[in-house]
């Protein structure tokens, strides 16, 4: 009888809302800071003014999504994650 009640408690759909919101908050603000800190290093580089406009305009996506996330939107903020990346990514080539 022990082990259903745990059971019931590994699939609380409050828990698992609650963990994808921590996850995409989380990941939203390390994200945001790794590209504001791309964009302070390639700002003072031989880079065009494209490349730290990129990873500052990623970095925002990735701070809005970090807000979304926070709010319980969990599946646009993964969206508008994979997006925040791809566009530090593509800036990142552009150099």
């Amino acid at each position: 009888m022990d082990t259903v009640d745990a059971e019931d408690d590994d699939m609380d759909p409050m828990e698992d809302a609650r963990r994808a919101r921590w996850t995409a908050t989380g990941t939203g603000v390390l994200l945001t800071l790794a590209g504001l800190a791309a964009a302070l290093m390639r700002l003072g580089g031989k880079s065009s003014a494209l490349v730290p406009a990129a990873f500052a305009t990623g970095a925002a996506i990735c701070a809005f999504a970090a807000f979304l996330g926070s709010r319980g939107h969990t599946r646009r903020a993964l969206w508008l994650l994979v997006l925040g990346v791809t566009v530090m990514a593509f800036g990142d080539q552009a150099h």
